[in-house]
Order: structure tokens, then sequence, then C-alpha cells
């Protein structure tokens, strides 16, 4: 009985977070989508560091995770029409 009331509960926490994150401009946006490069960068350039294996993977976990939720936190922020708006300003 305690699952499914846990479903609900966090099914509406996460409706109203992706809500408060669709609010905010395109700008914001642009600069979250952007800080996942970073993030990237350094999870996987951490590895080349001489330190132990397990605070590599913990290193690892940690940064590839800052970067995907910046990079879906960007594209919830964005939005369909953000994300056209965006591709319009970098032609191929």
């Amino acid at each position: 009985m305690f699952v499914p009331y846990f479903i609900l509960f966090m099914r509406k926490v996460l409706t109203r977070i992706k809500s408060w994150l669709q609010k905010l401009s395109f700008k914001t946006g642009v600069c979250v989508l952007l800080m996942c490069i970073p993030f990237y960068i350094i999870s996987f350039g951490q590895m080349a560091l001489p330190i132990s294996t397990s605070l590599k993977g913990v290193l690892w976990v940690v940064f590839f995770g800052l970067a995907k939720t910046c990079q879906y936190g960007g594209f919830t922020i964005l939005g369909v029409e953000g994300w056209k708006r965006l591709k319009q300003k970098f032609p191929r």
C-alpha cells in the first residue's frame, strides 16, 4: 500500500519541478545547457588522474550525473520552441 502513494507523490513532485523549469527564460535554458559541457569534460578527464579506481568511479558518477542533470534540465527549460529558436541561431 505504500508504493502507490509514493508513486503518486513522486509524480506530483516531478510535475511541479517540470512546470517550474518551463517558466524560466530562454537565456537561462541556454546557460544551463552549456553547463553540461564542462561536467562531461571533467567526468571523463578525471580518468587520467593518478588516483584510486574507486575514487575515479565515484567522481565519474557524480560529474556524469551533473552533466545529465544539466542537459535534461536545459532541454526542459528551453522546450520545443526554444530548441527551434536555438537551432535557427546555429545553421549547419
